[in-house]
């Protein structure tokens, strides 16, 4: 089964807008693994408007399923950080600094060399290693010589397709990006703007998903549905 790991920034946005500790972060993720997340998803970013690099090492003291940080490894600070909490995953995003947020993969050809430097400093340390790519083949397999563990499948391309009604338009380059990937012997993680809508079809149809990472929609359905509801409604999109 795919599993899902909860991103709880947006959890720390809400409490960030009005100072204090409400909502707190920690027993967000302390709930979100007892209310059946397969992992917890953070991404710190260096004007820490929402998670902050404290709230890191705060969630690997409670973590009790898989602890996944994103983040840019050109930031040193992230690499550190990285490098001091030692989650099960990091996942290398190619962000601008002042990006709202994540929306392109790496360019696996350009940055070839870089990524094989940084994808080993976070090996060396026993941190699985995933990284951010559009569903291009030739990205694909520039991420399988970059000696990178999984790639993470951007899908805000496919949301946009799928919420047009084109949903075999929209999953037909990750479809072929995921074979390509499994011949090479990659793991293959998926995220951005997936949601109860089209989750689903995208598990259905991608070979070998091993996880998704979703935040931003899984938390304003919380809003309506509850928190723990919401969890179990996403995960039965994954059976």
């Amino acid at each position: 089964m795919t599993r899902l790991s909860v991103n709880i920034n947006k959890i720390a946005t809400l409490r960030n807008s009005r100072g204090g500790n409400n909502p707190d972060v920690i027993k967000a993720a302390i709930d979100a693994q007892l209310f059946g997340a397969d992992g917890v998803t953070v991404h710190p970013r260096p004007d820490e408007r929402h998670i902050r690099y404290n709230d890191v090492r705060e969630i690997k003291k409670i973590i009790t399923t898989e602890f996944n940080i994103e983040g840019n490894c050109r930031e040193q600070k992230f690499v550190d950080l990285v490098l001091e909490t030692k989650p099960h995953q990091v996942t290398l995003v190619p962000d601008a600094e002042v990006q709202l947020t994540s929306d392109h993969g790496w360019d696996t050809e350009r940055h070839k060399d870089y990524l094989i430097e940084m994808i080993g400093v976070f090996k060396k340390a026993g941190i699985r290693v995933s990284i951010f790519v559009d569903p291009d083949i030739a990205m694909v397999e520039g991420a399988a010589a970059t000696g990178t563990d999984r790639i993470e499948l951007y899908t805000e391309a496919y949301a946009r397709q799928f919420a047009m009604g084109n949903p075999q338009e929209a999953i037909e380059n990750y479809i072929d990006a995921a074979y390509r990937a499994k011949e090479l012997g990659l793991g293959i993680n998926a995220g951005h703007d997936l949601d109860l809508h089209n989750l689903k079809f995208f598990k259905q149809n991608i070979p070998g998903l091993v996880e998704v990472s979703i935040g931003h929609a899984l938390i304003c359905d919380a809003i309506y549905l509850g928190f723990e509801n919401t969890i179990q409604l996403y995960k039965r999109q994954l059976l």
